[in-house]
């Protein structure tokens, strides 16, 4: 499966980090990266079901490949948002249909310190992808 450049770099960077503080600290740099959402971005269409805090999922498809975009109230939450998307920019649908969630984190390092909850608005995340996909 085709590895986005992005995706590359942030594996790098985890895999040099020592320990969860210094993981924890790339992934709130990680989440400042992200571009800020319009407020008409903002609204409940875009809006991630499943998740605790606020989460909104954007989605556009150039060329047979899709972007996100994607924001969070929760400052964690955004850091692990940005690395979700890095992974998956540009992707093919038959791409982003394959994707396992779960062993990109492991590669990151990151899958114990994700939360139950977490995990599983992370897995919305993904799910909202699917379906944005398929109805295209």
């Amino acid at each position: 499966m085709n590895v986005p450049t992005p995706a590359r770099e942030a594996l790098e960077q985890f895999e040099q980090a020592r320990g969860w503080e210094q993981r924890a600290r790339l992934l709130m740099q990680w989440g400042d990266r992200l571009e800020p959402l319009s407020d008409a971005d903002k609204c409940e269409r875009n809006r991630v079901h499943g998740c605790e805090s606020l989460v909104w999922l954007v989605a556009e498809q150039h060329d047979g490949q899709w972007q996100f975009k994607a924001s969070s109230d929760a400052r964690l939450l955004r850091g692990l948002l940005a690395l979700l998307l890095v992974r998956v920019q540009g992707l093919a649908s038959s791409e982003l249909a394959e994707l396992d969630l779960r062993a990109w984190f492991h590669q990151l390092g990151l899958e114990r310190q994700l939360s139950p909850s977490r995990s599983n608005g992370l897995h919305a995340v993904l799910q909202r992808m699917a379906e944005l996909v398929s109805v295209s």
